[in-house]
C-alpha cells in the first residue's frame, strides 16, 4: 500500500508539526559541517601510501569532489520538487515505492548514520586525551565482559572505557541540543562549521608560509630543497593494478566527502526548501571541494608524498613543523571542533528519516511523535542516540564504516537513476510549480554519476571478495553490510502487513 509521504511525513496535526526555521546560511553550514569531519586530518596519509604520487593524490581528491558534486547536483533537482522531511527516504518512496525507501531508512539506522555518528564522536574522544587524562582500562576490567558475535568475533565493551564514556556523553549532549529545537541545533551547527573552516584556513596559511616547504613537492620527481624533501617518490602506482588502487584511495576520499545529502532530511524545517536546498547543496559542495584540495596542497607543500605516506597523523605532523610545539595542540583542538560539528549535523538531520518512516506506518508508531513544546522528533532522536551509544560500546563502528561507503553508494546510484524516473513520472506539467532547479548537464551528469557509482560498488565488492579469498581479510565487509541491510526485510513485511490491516 503506497502512502503520500510528502503529506504524511511533514504534518501530524495542527498543533504538532515540524516548523520551517532554517535559512540559507544554516543549510549551507549543515551540508559543509556534516561533510568536513575528521577524515581530512587523517585520510591523506593513507591515500598517499596507496597512490605513491602527488599528482594521483590530488587527482583522486578532485575526482572524488567532482563526482560528489555530480551527485549533489542530481540530488538537488529531486530536493527541489520533493521538499518533505525525510530526505532520501521520501525520494526513494516516490521513485521506487515503499520497499526500497524502507531499506534505505533501515540501512541509515543500523549502518550508515548511526555508525557514522559513533565513529566521529569516538575520534572526538580520542583527541580529547590530548588535553584531559581519561581513565584507562586494566586487563581484568577489559575482559570482565566479553561478547562473542558470529562473523565479528569477540566484543569488549569495557575496552578504552574512558574514551567510550566521553564519546557517549557527546552523543547524548548533542541529542539534547537538538531535542530542544532545530533552531538551537542549527545555531550550534553554524558556529562549529565556521570555527572548523577558520582552523583549516589557519593551518593552510601557516603551511604555505613555511620556509622549508616547496611547490616542487607537487610533482613526482622533484629536487630536494630542504631537509624535509626526498628526491624520489614512492614506486609508481601504475606498476600495480592502478584501477584497484584508485578505487581503494577513492573509498577514503568518499568517506571524507560523505554527508552532503544530510540537508534533505530536514527539508520540512527549511524556509523555501525548493529553492534553498539546491542552492545550499551547490554552495556547500563548492566550498568543501576548495577546502579539501587546498589543505592537501598545503600538506604536500610541507611534506613530500613519501613522508606523508609515513605519517600517522599528517595534519599534526604538518602543524608541528610549521607552528612548533603548539602545533599538536592546535590540530587536536581543530579535530575536536570539526568532529563535534559533524556529529551535531548528523544527529540533527538523520533522526528525521526514522520519523518519516513511522509516519508512513513503516516503523514503530512512537518514533513518529513530535514534542509538543519543542516541535522536534524526540523519540526518533532518542532511538538514534541509544543505537549509536551501543555501537560505541561494542567498538564495531570501524567495521561499520568500512561497510558504510559501500552501502551508501548503492543508494546514491539508485537516487541518481531516480532522476530519470521522476522526469517521466513527475513531469513539469504535472507539478504545482515547474522544477525550480534542473540538474546541469542532464542527462550526461546524472548518467556519469550512475555509471561510476555502479562500477565503484562492483569493484569494491570484487576487492573485498578477493581479499577474503587470499586471506588478507577475515571478513567480506561489503557482503556483511548487505546482510545487515537485508535483515530489515522481515521487519518491512511486518510493518507492511500491519499497515494493511489498520
Amino acid at each position: 500500500m503506497q502512502h503520500d509521504s510528502s503529506a504524511s511525513s511533514t504534518t501530524q496535526s495542527t498543533t504538532r508539526t515540524l516548523i520551517p526555521t532554517l535559512g540559507l546560511f544554516t543549510t549551507v553550514a549543515i551540508v559543509a559541517g556534516s561533510v568536513i569531519g575528521s577524515g581530512i586530518f587523517r585520510k591523506p596519509s593513507l591515500m598517499a601510501a596507496q597512490l605513491g604520487q602527488p599528482e594521483l593524490l590530488l587527482l583522486v581528491w578532485v575526482l572524488a569532489g567532482v563526482l560528489t558534486l555530480f551527485g549533489a547536483l542530481t540530488n538537488a533537482e529531486v530536493a527541489g520538487i520533493i521538499s518533505a522531511t525525510g530526505g532520501q527516504y521520501v525520494f526513494f518512496q516516490k521513485m521506487y515505492g515503499n520497499f526500497v525507501a524502507f531499506m534505505y531508512g533501515w540501512a541509515a539506522l543500523v549502518v550508515i548514520q548511526s555508525g557514522s555518528i559513533a565513529s566521529v564522536v569516538y575520534v572526538f574522544a580520542e583527541y580529547a586525551q590530548y588535553f584531559v587524562a581519561l581513565p584507562r582500562y586494566s586487563p581484568d576490567l577489559e575482559h570482565a565482559v566479553v561478547l562473542h558475535l558470529p562473523f565479528i568475533g569477540d566484543i569488549l565493551p569495557l575496552h578504552d572505557i574512558g574514551v567510550k564514556g566521553v564519546a557517549i556523553t557527546v552523543i547524548w549532549l548533542l541529542t539534547a541540543v537538538n531535542y530542544v529545537g532545530v533552531r538551537f541545533g542549527g545555531l550550534v551547527q553554524g558556529t562549529f562549521t565556521t570555527l572548523k573552516l577558520a582552523a583549516i584556513l589557519l593551518l593552510m596559511g601557516a603551511a604555505f608560509s613555511f620556509a622549508g616547504g616547496s611547490a616542487a613537492h607537487f610533482t613526482s620527481h622533484f629536487t630536494a630543497t630542504s631537509t624535509s624533501a626526498t628526491p624520489t617518490a614512492l614506486p609508481l602506482a601504475a606498476d600495480a593494478n592502478i584501477v584497484l588502487l584508485l578505487v581503494a584511495a577513492l573509498a577514503g576520499a568518499f568517506w571524507t566527502y560523505d554527508g552532503w545529502n544530510n540537508i534533505t532530511y530536514v527539508a520540512g524545517e527549511v524556509k523555501r526548501p525548493n529553492h534553498t536546498i539546491p542552492r545550499a547543496l551547490m554552495l556547500a559542495m563548492g566550498l568543501v571541494i576548495s577546502v579539501y584540495v587546498g589543505i592537501n596542497l598545503a600538506y604536500l607543500y610541507v611534506l613530500p608524498v613519501p613522508q606523508m605516506a609515513g605519517s600517522k597523523l599528517v595534519a599534526a605532523d604538518v602543524a608541528t613543523l610549521v607552528m612548533g610545539s603548539g602545533g599538536g595542540a592546535f590540530v587536536a583542538a581543530a579535530v575536536m571542533i570539526s568532529t563535534f560539528g559533524t556529529s551535531n549535523g548528523t544527529i540533527l538531520v538523520c533522526a528525521r528519516v526514522y520519523y518519516a518512516m513511522a509516519n508512513d506506518k513503516l516503523f514503530f508508531p512512537s518514533v513518529g511523535t513530535i514534542h509538543p513544546r519543542f516541535h522536534t522528533p524526540n523519540t526518533a532522536l532518542i532511538l538514534q542516540a541509544v543505537w549509536a551509544s551501543v555501537l560505541v560500546l561494542s567498538g564495531t563502528f570501524d567495521m561499520l564504516t568500512n561497510m558504510l561507503i559501500f552501502i551508501i553508494w548503492i543508494f546514491y546510484a539508485l537516487g541518481a537513476f531516480g532522476v530519470f524516473i521522476l522526469r517521466r513520472t513527475m513531469p513539469d506539467d504535472q507539478l504545482a510549480t515547474p522544477r525550480p532547479y534542473k540538474v546541469w548537464g542532464y542527462p550526461i551528469v546524472p548518467a556519469v554519476f550512475v555509471l561510476f557509482a555502479t562500477c565503484y560498488v562492483l569493484i569494491t565488492l570484487y576487492n573485498d571478495v578477493t581479499a577474503y579469498i587470499a586471506g588478507r581479510s577475515a571478513l567480506i565487509n561489503s557482503v556483511l553490510g548487505l546482510a545487515l541491510v537485508l535483515s530489515g526485510v522481515p521487519l518491512y513485511l511486518y510493518f507492511r502487513n500491519r499497515s494493511a490491516q489498520s
